[in-house]
């Protein structure tokens, strides 16, 4: 995520502990509709298998965050670099450790990645001709003037964004609300003096959302590819975790400083 003013390693930290957050809110109703819905009874018949020899075969997948991030908060390589080395290490472990992929199974997944990113990049570029359409045009100070003067009061206005981000994240996907919003909501951000890196925090949390909602939900969309089920069945599950996600993103606009500790304690 980009946000102008903040620094990446500040937004990377203030990050984790609303992502561990997230996580952990996230157990709360998966564990709930599999109990409810008996979910995974047939799994849970079967013998657990041996849990040293599990871990050793995770391994390789486990060590795939540890490399990336280790990797961005050493200063080895950029957010975009890391998203290269993390297609190419999913490869190799595919291809040279587990060998579930193979040589003629790359047409297959290139082209079904080319298939989601072309829908992805042509909303992207949409939404950065629109971006620059609402900054030549002039359009973003009187709107953001106009929420700021609307009487609805820091609380009232907070709110408004949320559920802006809201709707827009149920047609748009995560780069294009940073193109469309960011330069909108940055005057909003500097006449109530909110710490940036705290607010980039609130923006990611609800972009985070916004890809699981329909119509649009492009991780869901990805995530329904990879199980191949339809996305309209998700959807009755889905709005459980996404209860779970708003409540986390609610506690981080009540409590700032589960965003904010980490990165002053870090020093950033």
């Amino acid at each position: 995520m980009l946000v102008p003013g903040a620094s990446v390693p500040a937004l990377f930290a203030a990050g984790m502990v609303p992502g561990i957050l997230v996580g952990l809110a996230l157990i709360v109703p998966a564990v709930w509709l599999a109990r409810r819905h008996g979910m995974g009874q047939a799994e849970g018949s079967l013998p657990r298998p041996p849990f040293w020899r599990s871990l050793r075969e995770a391994a390789w997948g486990l060590a795939a965050p540890v490399l990336i991030l280790g990797g961005m908060r050493m200063g080895w390589f950029t957010p975009t670099e890391a998203g290269v080395l993390a297609a190419f290490y999913g490869l190799f472990v595919g291809m040279a450790v587990h060998r579930t992929i193979r040589v003629r199974d790359l047409f297959v997944i290139l082209r079904e990645a080319g298939e989601i990113s072309s829908v992805i990049l042509l909303v992207v570029s949409l939404a950065g001709i629109f971006a620059y359409s609402l900054s030549t045009l002039g359009v973003i100070d009187p709107v953001a003037r106009a929420i700021v003067n609307s009487g609805l009061g820091e609380g009232g206005v907070m709110a408004l964004v949320v559920l802006l981000l809201v709707v827009a994240g149920m047609f748009l996907d995560g780069i294009s609300i940073f193109l469309i919003f960011v330069p909108l909501l940055m005057p909003i951000v500097q006449h109530f003096q909110w710490d940036v890196v705290w607010f980039g925090v609130i923006l990611t949390l609800m972009v985070a959302l916004g890809q699981f909602t329909p119509p649009l939900a492009v991780n869901l969309m990805v995530s329904c590819r990879i199980a191949r089920v339809p996305i309209e069945s998700t959807v009755r599950w889905v709005g459980w975790l996404l209860v779970a996600m708003l409540a986390v993103t609610l506690a981080v606009i009540l409590m700032p400083d589960l965003a904010l500790w980490l990165p002053r304690y870090l020093g950033y």
